[in-house]
């Protein structure tokens, strides 16, 4: 389907692509590594014909459809969101609507949220709606950069599974190792202008790439031990009338050796962030804790305790309250109802994507990095701006024309030059390469305070917590152990539970019941009741109708499809009517 022969590129004096071949055929998956800088986002402009090569072929089969998601800059767009995940389509019938619909609530997307213009969504729930229109044109190649960046964990294992079954070929970067395992069948590794094919996952390519370094470095090995038996040989016998015909054809024979390099050292940042002022043992507690949004209650008399030491992942489905939870415990965001305890010697440091305003836009990379309490010296303050991606000169750079992954990076770099003994940390892995993710994982690992996280990248939560908090419907459950132990719990819960549809309480942090409402009228009270019996089969419904929609073996049926969106719309509406019917006769109460 697409074919590169032989390709050539270089800006400059740097060589990006020398005599890349690679063959793309329908069905297959690949996914592209490699350094930062070493040319990834080049080849993917050179598949779509916006880069052009200075050298060799692209053929592309006539007809062959390529489509294309940027890492971030989604358009902007006053449409609505249904309106632009369909855009391509002007005459959109029902089938489409229907799985267009799908899609999205497949990325995240609720039915209220079709009709919100564009404009009004942040910039990564913008780009899941470029990505819900390109899945929905289905090209016969998707080019995906970092896909997964704007993703929570649900709508990425979704993704997973439709990329999966999807019928045209896959392309993608991306630095979430457990995505590239469960999506990929080969890794394409672009360095040093080589692009080598590795039949297998990411843990085979990193297996296979140290044993040819192995074989390689023997190789030097061998031939370093013969040119020094030649180079002896020449020097003990180039001055003797009878040997100096043969030393000098040896010394032709070592003029025309090719000589083995060794490969190029890969460059593994060890760093160790400077270690904070301990803490006493309960650094953060919530004591009948409350917040809701409107109507919207996300969480109600809840109790909870942080302890020092701790490596906390959150983890639960989108819009469970993670973040929430997070800015809470931060201090951020302020309770409604109950308090929130901080303990003896802490300082709370919170890491947000979303921050703005933070950084001085007439300061430097630099400048800005070296602007913190510690004082630390500018050799390794400039190794940790370097292992998060601004390399060299780019440190001269002003903030105010970083885009909007480098300030994340610049102000995660900050938080860890001087770091407080709690760190709250809501996605920090998305716009980091993998070195500098390694990078990352191993000083969070050797600090010393306390981490709560979310992150959808499941590598950095296996790697880090040893402790999971499982958030569902406002209520917390505590977990000992890391990420996979998470899930095997909750796999054999199930197995146990079939029929059941409430999260198992292991563990659990005592949370105290919301205070009863005395009846008054009597039949108000019974009303609440009713509505609240009525609501939870209506959500479970719609759980069961979303787990319908992350089937994709569904939309091999739009009638199904189209089926399923419809019974959805109902069922929200339903819940919007007696959610209000409900808040209003508490309100009364």
């Amino acid at each position: 389907m697409v074919t590169l022969t032989d390709v050539h590129k270089s800006f400059g004096r740097q060589v990006v692509l020398d005599g890349a071949s690679l063959q793309i055929n329908r069905g297959d998956r690949l996914a592209l590594v490699g350094p930062n800088g070493a040319g990834k986002s080049t080849l993917f402009k050179i598949l779509l014909g916006i880069e052009q090569a200075d050298g060799g072929t692209l053929t592309l089969k006539r007809g062959a459809t390529v489509g294309y998601l940027p890492q971030e800059n989604a358009p902007v767009s006053e449409e609505t969101v249904l309106a632009r995940a369909t855009a391509d389509f002007p005459e959109a019938e029902g089938r489409l609507v229907a799985r267009a619909k799908a899609i999205l609530m497949g990325l995240g997307f609720k039915v209220a949220d079709f009709e919100r213009p564009v404009n009004t969504l942040s910039g990564g729930w913008s780009m899941r709606v470029a990505l819900a229109r390109l899945l929905l044109v289905e090209p016969d190649l998707l080019l995906l950069d970092e896909p997964t960046n704007h993703l929570d964990i649900d709508s990425l294992f979704w993704l997973e599974r439709y990329l999966q079954s999807y019928p045209g070929a896959v392309f993608l970067i991306s630095h979430d190792r457990a995505f590239i395992n469960s999506v990929c069948r080969v890794i394409a590794a672009l360095e040093g202008g080589s692009l080598k094919l590795y039949h297998g996952d990411y843990e085979f390519y990193l297996r296979e790439k140290e044993a040819q370094k192995e074989r390689i470095v023997q190789l030097w090995k061998q031939q370093k031990i013969e040119i020094a038996d030649m180079e002896d040989f020449i020097m003990r016998n180039r001055a003797r009338h009878s040997t100096a015909a043969r030393a000098q054809s040896m010394i032709k024979r070592l003029e025309k050796l090719e000589r083995i390099e060794l490969p190029a050292e890969a460059k593994t940042v060890r760093i160790r962030f400077p270690q904070p002022k301990r803490a006493g043992v309960r650094v953060l507690a919530l004591n009948g804790a409350s917040k809701a949004y409107g109507e919207v209650k996300v969480y109600r008399g809840l109790d909870f305790e942080l302890e020092r030491g701790w490596k906390i992942a959150f983890v639960g489905h989108n819009g469970a309250g993670k973040s929430t939870l997070l800015k809470v415990l931060a201090g951020v965001t302020l309770l409604d109802a109950g308090e929130r305890v901080v303990g003896t010697e802490v300082k709370v440091g919170y890491f947000s994507q979303h921050r703005e305003g933070q950084l001085d836009p007439a300061k430097t990379v630099l400048q800005e990095a070296l602007d913190v309490s510690r004082g630390n010296p500018e050799l390794l303050v400039r190794t940790i701006l370097g292992t998060f991606l601004f390399p060299g000169d780019s440190v001269h750079k002003k903030t105010a024309v970083l885009s909007g992954g480098e300030k994340s990076r610049l102000q995660l770099v900050k938080l860890l030059l001087d770091p407080p003994n709690v760190m709250l940390l809501d996605e920090p892995t998305t716009h980091l390469d993998m070195a500098s993710v390694e990078a990352l994982v191993e000083a969070l690992k050797a600090f010393e305070g306390t981490i709560c996280c979310i992150s959808h990248d499941l590598y950095f939560l296996n790697a880090l917590a040893d402790h999971v908090l499982h958030i569902d419907r406002g209520a917390v459950t505590l977990y000992p152990g890391d990420y996979e132990y998470f899930k095997r719990r909750q796999a054999q819960w199930r197995e146990e539970n079939p029929e059941a549809v409430e999260v198992p309480v292991l563990e659990k942090r005592p949370a105290k019941a919301a205070p009863a409402r005395p009846p008054d009228p009597r039949k108000q009270a019974k009303r609440l009741a009713a509505l609240e019996e009525e609501l939870l089969d209506l959500h479970i419904r719609l759980e069961e109708l979303a787990g319908r929609l992350g089937d994709p073996e569904l939309y091999k049926d739009f009638a199904k499809v189209q089926a399923v969106g419809t019974e959805m719309e109902r069922v929200q509406s339903e819940l919007q009517e007696k959610e209000a019917e409900a808040a209003r006769l508490r309100t009364e109460d």
